[in-house]
């Protein structure tokens, strides 16, 4: 009897473990996916090196943004970020991911 109150007592301990360790890391990815969305980068502002950074985005791609920000002016969409040379839809939907277009 006694070992049968000791594995259900270590059990409950597991258990009550485990929900506050996950309710943690819950909390965790929220405040750290709150805190990604409130610093994207800010693509029209942004150099070569900042740009990079940006995973998918070489220094080749990232040369050719800030070149296209310069001849033609802001990029201000998604949708005007495929027409950087080299620059696809599916490209362009990662990096707007990480930037933004103010």
């Amino acid at each position: 009897m006694k070992q049968i109150v000791i594995a259900v007592f270590m059990a409950s301990l597991v258990l009550l473990a485990n929900y506050s360790l996950a309710n943690n890391t819950a909390q965790d990815v929220t405040r750290v996916a709150a805190t990604a969305a409130s610093s994207k980068l800010q693509l029209n502002k942004a150099d070569v090196e900042q740009l990079v950074a940006i995973p998918g985005l070489g220094r080749v791609k990232a040369q050719a943004i800030v070149d296209h920000i310069s001849q033609h002016g802001q990029i201000t969409s998604e949708a005007d970020l495929t027409n950087v040379k080299g620059i696809g839809e599916k490209l362009a939907a990662r990096v707007a991911e990480y930037v933004s277009f103010d």
